[in-house]
């Protein structure tokens, strides 16, 4: 039962930002960001994502709800309807990939394009790049990287390389991982409310609990219960996770959980 049994949230007239009930009567605003990873690698199967896990834990910590992710190609028309759509349906969309230094890294051109504004040279950047000599051939690749669009402000790169850049809701980092988590470290988004999680397990299977499950879940709609089944030293079983805004309706569903757990006659582990 992987899936999400609940209120869907609803907007606000030209707003991306929903709302989405807590509790008798109340209301919270759920804001949420679109994460487009960038890069023929990733899709090849050559490089492996290591960046979406610590985005979605860090934006969950600013109270922003990473509702999808997407890996895309370098392929110039792609990147521009996927920024164009997401930006228009998410409150901030965050990509990796793309702005090095040679020809396949089209990001910064493809974010010019969407947002319909010329690319330039950042004199900020060009001053970091510039202070590291190098052959005339290689500091012209470089300087690749200190073009971003018109009006865009930087994100900051504790690494001391080439900043990303931010333009409207959309924020460009690298994709390299310790260079990416360098930059999101000096990014502050607008958020909601910090989404919290409970989390217990049970040697059962989904199947023997599914129907309990969908009880729980119809009677907190604020609150997210999903299950992951495992196996473990031979046995099956299922990890059931809550997340939610509000502590006390999470506490309280947890002890329901637990509850079900016990009338299925198996004991609740590894509670959190």
């Amino acid at each position: 039962m992987r899936g999400l049994i609940g209120r869907p949230g609803e907007r606000r007239a030209g707003a991306r930002t929903r709302w989405r009930a807590e509790g008798e009567g109340a209301t919270e605003p759920v804001v949420t960001a679109c994460v487009l990873i960038i890069g023929n690698e990733i899709l090849s199967g050559r490089t492996q994502d290591a960046n979406l896990q610590h985005i979605a834990t860090v934006l969950g910590e600013q109270g922003v709800r990473v509702a999808e992710a997407r890996v895309i190609p370098d392929v110039e028309d792609v990147i521009v309807a996927a920024l164009n759509e997401a930006r228009a349906r998410f409150d901030h969309v965050l990509t990796t990939g793309g702005i090095g230094p040679t020809h396949d890294d089209i990001t910064a051109v493809c974010v010019a394009k969407a947002f319909g504004v010329p690319l330039v040279m950042n004199e900020a950047i060009r001053e970091r790049i510039s202070a590291r000599p190098a052959p005339p051939a290689v500091m012209a690749a470089r300087l690749r990287m200190a073009r971003i669009p018109r009006g865009a402000e930087l994100i900051d790169n504790a690494t001391g390389g080439p900043q990303g850049f931010r333009i409207e809701n959309v924020y460009v980092m690298a994709g390299i991982p310790a260079v990416m988590r360098a930059m999101l470290s000096t990014v502050r988004l607008r958020g909601g409310a910090v989404v919290r999680s409970r989390t217990v397990t049970a040697y059962l299977g989904e199947s023997q609990v599914a129907a309990g499950l969908e009880r729980i879940q119809n009677a907190f709609p604020g609150i997210d219960l999903g299950s992951y089944p495992f196996t473990r030293d031979g046995k099956y079983g299922t990890t059931l996770v809550m997340r939610g805004t509000d502590p006390a309706a999470l506490d309280a569903m947890l002890e329901e959980v637990k509850a079900l757990i016990v009338q299925a006659g198996e004991t609740p582990r590894d509670i959190e």
